[in-house]
């Protein structure tokens, strides 16, 4: 057994749809790039495109935002080298092992997942008498193709929020009953890691930061931007001089997402002294914009050179590949579908 092999895998899809912004880093990104640098660990970063056009048809917006998050990782120092980065796309074998699951999958499973139960429950509280109005195969199916992107390699822990254990769990009885099915143990079963401590970052009106939502800080705005942005942070009408509670604020939740813990508990004591709002915004800017300066450049270049990106893509997928390669033509081989010589 390869020293590769013995590494616990660990596996995570990133999600293609949007421009990156200050809680996706602070939530996701930040942790799991110094995952990636972990030497007894073999990651796997995804770019989920496939998943992406379950949402969206719009072909420029697809590209355009592959694109920005591929730059994102990379400029934020993913370490390729050690993780393999690719796009799920590139991965053919991908598609394939999830037809191979979904002839196993109990169509009862996918009737309870939580996505097509909303989508459901959607068309009933609006009153259409068709319940599957405007869902597609794609959205109905969806746990099927991510559990296909993790039992590929056959990862132990899947990081995921708590909305997304049961698809964990779909992975795991997909894969148990495929096991079953072919007498072997073809799969690890994966297990869902939860982090309790990730934080979720308020937004400009105060609710999560999210982009249903329109209310988030792009990663890498310019300068100008990103001051007029955090100037827009609603705050309450708490004069300067006033005493203020850092506990209920998105502006220090913000700052202190950032700041060293000696920073956080001096912002803490002008909190107290009651520091006024369009100073602690300043603070928060000066902050932000000092942290983000050097990897905002780096995005900057990454995004006006796209071949460089191709390259790393096409390098991970190559690594993807020369595992799912062989692995798919051992699946084959069990459901009966392998070479005759």
């Amino acid at each position: 057994m390869s020293a590769a092999s013995e590494k616990t895998r660990v596996l995570t899809g990133i999600t293609t749809t949007g421009t990156p912004h200050l809680g996706n880093y602070v939530g996701a990104i930040k942790p799991a790039i110094a995952a990636s640098q972990d030497p007894n660990v073999q990651s796997y970063y995804f770019l989920a495109d496939l998943h992406a056009l379950i949402k969206c048809q719009d072909p420029r917006r697809v590209q355009e935002s592959r694109l920005e998050i591929a730059a994102t990782w990379l400029a934020l120092g993913l370490d390729t080298d050690n993780a393999i980065f690719y796009r799920q796309s590139d991965v053919p074998e991908i598609p394939e092992l999830t037809w191979l699951l979904s002839c196993v999958c109990a169509k009862g499973l996918m009737n309870r997942a939580h996505a097509y139960k909303a989508a459901v429950a959607e068309n009933e509280a609006a009153g259409n008498q068709d319940p599957d109005k405007g869902i597609s195969m794609g959205l109905f199916g969806y746990p099927v193709l991510m559990a296909a992107d993790i039992l590929m390699f056959n990862a132990n822990k899947v990081p995921v929020g708590r909305d997304q254990i049961q698809h964990i769990e779909m992975a795991r009885d997909i894969a148990g009953r495929f096991n079953h099915l072919y007498k072997g143990q073809y799969f690890t079963l994966p297990d869902a890691v939860v982090d309790e401590r990730v934080e979720v970052l308020g937004g400009l009106d105060g609710r999560k930061m999210s982009k249903s939502y329109n209310n988030t800080i792009p990663l890498f705005v310019s300068e100008k931007k990103l001051l007029k942005l955090v100037r827009k942070i609603k705050t309450n009408s708490l004069e300067p001089g006033e005493p203020k509670d850092p506990s209920t604020c998105t502006l220090f939740q913000i700052y202190s997402a950032f700041a060293t813990a000696e920073e956080t508990g001096a912002m803490r004591t002008e909190y107290a002294n009651g520091i006024g709002w369009g100073e602690a915004k300043n603070r928060l800017f000066e902050l932000l914009n000092e942290q983000l300066r050097e990897p905002r450049e780096r995005y900057q270049a990454l995004m006006e050179d796209p071949g460089h990106i191709e390259q790393v893509l096409t390098k991970g997928a190559e690594r993807a590949r020369a595992e799912a390669v062989p692995f798919m033509d051992r699946l084959r081989q069990a459901a009966g579908l392998g070479r005759f010589v």
